[in-house]
């Protein structure tokens, strides 16, 4: 039987979503006042929540997650630029940054034996690569799909320059107030929360459609059915 508490525990995007981006909107816009916790508690606090959640994340995985440990390090520049009081300008850099930085490492690793889509898409965790690769083997495929994967890989770093850009301009167009005030906090906040509609959803309707064409290149040079390419939960690349 499966342990249910195993390393790679079941991801939640709804508690994600509520602790990285809703609570600490909400603190930001609601109590940074000096009546209340004053900018710079407010945005500490703010920041503790995605915080915490990250290191949780990481220490409960037993493994160190690149992806969540930029989004570790992109959280404590925020705190960094709000508490250091540095122009928003600044801000607007960091937000473009960090998806700018994975989409030149995406870039980058089409020139690898190993791109990153192996690490985010086509991995044991999400397919059932084992199984995959016999049948494109016996198929004499694998070169003609590794070209496929390897134009996967160019889209997939179009999605974080799209987020790069979206960030930045964002950034520049809703955070004006001076870095540490409770105006400041409070267009933080909101950027946040609008993040979500206006950044993360394309980006995941973005990923989405690349996975929907790599199933489709995958049932078309092996015939194999979504259930037989998709990893089983909990058993990675178990066989049937």
């Amino acid at each position: 039987m499966t342990q249910p508490d195993s390393p790679d525990r079941q991801a939640h995007p709804l508690l994600d979503l509520i602790i990285s981006i809703a609570i600490p909107s909400v603190i930001l816009m609601k109590l940074s006042g000096e009546a209340r916790l004053g900018a710079d508690g407010a945005l500490l606090l703010a920041l503790a929540f995605p915080l915490g959640w990250g290191l949780l994340e990481l220490v409960r995985n037993r493994k160190l997650n690149w992806i969540a440990l930029l989004g570790l390090v992109s959280v404590l520049l925020t705190g960094g630029i709000g508490l250091l009081k540095l122009d928003t300008q600044w801000l607007a850099i960091k937000e473009a940054a960090v998806p700018g930085v994975l989409g030149l490492a995406v870039l980058i690793s089409t020139r690898t034996r190993y791109p990153l889509i192996r690490t985010l898409l086509y991995n044991p965790k999400v397919l059932n690569v084992a199984r995959i690769q016999k049948q494109l083997e016996q198929r004499n495929l694998s070169e003609q799909f590794e070209t496929r994967l390897q134009r996967a890989t160019l889209w997939l770093s179009g999605t974080f320059f799209f987020s790069s850009a979206m960030n930045y301009g964002l950034a520049r167009w809703i955070v004006v107030s001076p870095a540490g005030s409770e105006a400041f906090n409070a267009e933080l906040g909101r950027m946040t929360l609008l993040s979500y509609p206006m950044i993360a959803i394309p980006s995941t309707l973005m990923m989405v459609a690349i996975f929907y064409f790599l199933w489709r290149t995958i049932h078309g040079m092996t015939g194999l059915r979504l259930e037989d390419i998709l990893a089983q939960p909990g058993h990675g690349q178990r066989q049937h």
